[in-house]
């Protein structure tokens, strides 16, 4: 099964260029960060929601909340995951998401998931679903399984670099089946990391981004709701 091409880049590229990206290139979604978060301070990304839905463009939106390493808040645990988890989805009804579109809490780190990640996890995600949304997950493919034990339903964005040397890449850009970042219900896959992409024809590589693929071209949406009973006639 072909992908659906996505990027994400941490500050908002511009309305001119997202204008030129979903015109030109196979690029159909993009991850949306929400923001100010713990670990993400960059609210470029705020208030755009409508007019990229307009344009268009699926969204995966984002939540960077504790981490255990690297920079950012290392406050995991349960009273931070529903404070947290809360604040996403205030911000998704805020930003105009529709109830039950999902939202990624971003992971940083590959294994061991400590208790107080899964702990801050579990009470993240009961704050997001009371709040009227699902929740996502985007962390390493060597999560994903474990994460999806821990949070059944909960759609996966994994990383896992493809081999691909980084350095500039063109359109079309790829869409590869998500299941090959490893594992095979993963909604997205990341493959991809801090390459640049052109954003006018013929111009310089000047916007440097992470590549994805998905599923679907809009990694964000409500579950499509189930057929309506057919009528028997009886």
């Amino acid at each position: 099964m072909a992908g659906f091409a996505g990027f994400d880049c941490s500050g908002y590229p511009g309305d001119n260029t997202m204008s030129w990206l979903i015109a030109n290139t196979n690029l159909v979604w993009c991850g949306y960060y929400l923001a100010p978060a713990p670990s993400h301070g960059n609210a470029g990304w705020m208030g755009k929601q409508a007019s990229l839905a307009a344009a268009g463009w699926g969204i995966a939106p984002v939540y960077v909340g504790q981490q255990v390493t690297g920079p950012g808040s290392l406050n995991p645990s349960t009273a931070t995951g529903q404070t947290d988890g809360a604040q996403a989805a205030g911000y998704m009804s805020s930003e105009g998401f529709p109830a039950g579109s999902y939202v990624y809490l971003d992971i940083e780190n590959g294994p061991p998931l400590s208790q107080p990640q899964q702990d801050y996890l579990a009470a993240w995600s009961t704050a997001v679903v009371a709040g009227g949304y699902n929740p996502g997950v985007y962390c390493s493919h060597l999560l994903a399984a474990q994460i999806a034990v821990l949070q059944p339903g909960a759609r996966i964005w994994a990383f896992r670099i493809s081999g691909i040397a980084p350095g500039n890449q063109n359109s079309p850009y790829p869409e590869s089946d998500p299941a090959g970042c490893g594992y095979g219900a993963a909604t997205a896959w990341q493959l991809i990391q801090e390459c640049k992409i052109q954003i006018t024809p013929g111009g310089p590589y000047s916007l440097q981004v992470d590549l994805d693929s998905a599923t679907t071209a809009d990694p964000g949406a409500p579950d499509a709701p189930p057929p309506a009973p057919t009528a028997t006639g009886e």
